[in-house]
């Protein structure tokens, strides 16, 4: 994540620590190197978020997904099974590669931080919920066949997190297969098993 003059003293301190931590770990960095990596003191650090913890938490509240998942949903679905799924399957993946680095800090750190796990839940729980509500409007429309709404929420959502994680480890398993062509042909099985 680029820091840049324009940037707000928070945002410079919150993008510092999710770059360092997501490099080096919770425990492997100090707040005197996030401050420093930010360009600001210390006393700026500790002055705007209290401790490391409050920073590193504040980070996942601004800069995860689940607020852009959600208007998304508002905004820009059609009420067409297989475009809708593309756009929301899409849009998952630009802005989980654009939070890699948070990814990367939630899997390594989740068991370390006390009260890290509520914090980095709460962004999935949102967009299963709004999907959710999706699949059930749909269904009550006849556009998708009846069944629990909450059960394919999570289908849909495991598949394409899987997905992801693939892509997050440097050694990707299957290689031999871009995101774009998962997406596609992932969208178009799901899609085609609710179409009634």
């Amino acid at each position: 994540m680029e820091h840049s003059d324009n940037l707000s003293t928070d945002d410079k301190l919150l993008l510092a620590a999710i770059d360092l931590i997501s490099r080096k770990g919770y425990n492997g960095v100090t707040t005197l190197e996030i401050a420093t990596a930010a360009g600001l003191s210390e006393k700026t650090l500790f002055r705007k978020f209290g401790s490391k913890q409050n920073l590193l938490e504040t980070a996942f509240e601004r800069y995860h997904y689940g607020e852009e998942m959600t208007k998304l949903f508002e905004e820009k679905l059609i009420g067409d099974l297989s475009e809708d799924l593309l756009l929301i399957s899409r849009t998952y993946h630009e802005l989980m590669i654009r939070n890699r680095k948070l990814i990367t800090i939630s899997v390594k750190e989740n068991d370390n931080l006390p009260g890290l796990r509520e914090i980095t839940s709460k962004h999935p729980k949102q967009y299963m919920d709004v999907l959710t509500k999706y699949f059930t409007v749909m269904t009550e429309k006849g556009k998708v066949i009846a069944g629990d709404p909450e059960l394919r929420a999570i289908s849909f959502m495991m598949m394409n997190f899987g997905a992801f994680m693939n892509e997050l480890d440097s050694e990707e398993l299957f290689s031999s297969v871009t995101l774009d062509a998962f997406i596609e042909e992932s969208v178009r099985i799901f899609a085609r098993a609710l179409t009634p």
